[in-house]
């Protein structure tokens, strides 16, 4: 996976991303939201996750309460002691890993918890979400991170920019 060739596409195409993502938020299609199931599950027969990870090693996932729960439950640890020994409150007041890449991710790019996952995680890159022009910015930077998200919106592009 070439992550420096997908970041510099993404980077020279932002301005029409953002263009055309905002097109679809002014109009939005009638038949949207099958449109992007069928383009994200055309991406992901394309692309790997685990050729890439690159989420995993630059992007940290927000840890809601119930995550920490999960996570902490699955690892047989006290909540407390998760949160103290992988996570910190950043500048927005979220529950956060304290370091990238993600302690989690194993040398061959799977989760060693990931039937137990952060919510985020299960999400990302969220090019599946209805009504997806309520997320153009967030589909614009996952553009710069993950090349499925780059894909996908070149996919969709294709389809809808008459």
């Amino acid at each position: 996976m070439d992550l420096e060739f997908y970041k510099k596409q993404a980077q020279q195409k932002q301005k029409d991303h953002k263009k055309f993502l905002e097109g679809l938020k002014k109009k939005p299609p009638k038949n949207l939201d099958y449109l992007v199931l069928e383009k994200h599950e055309e991406t992901f027969e394309e692309i790997d996750c685990l050729s890439c990870a690159n989420c995993c090693k630059t992007t940290g996932p927000l840890y809601t309460e119930k995550d920490i729960e999960r996570i902490s439950k699955h690892l047989r640890m006290k909540q407390a002691d998760f949160e103290s020994k992988f996570l910190r409150v950043d500048e927005d007041n979220d529950k956060v890993l304290q370091n990238l890449p993600c302690f989690f991710l194993n040398d061959d790019n799977t989760c060693s918890i990931y039937d137990v996952r952060p919510k985020a995680c299960r999400e990302y890159p969220h090019t599946d979400r209805k009504k997806i022009y309520q997320i153009n910015n967030l589909t614009i930077k996952n553009t710069l991170i993950c090349p499925a998200t780059y894909v996908f919106v070149e996919k969709l592009r294709k389809v809808l920019d008459k």
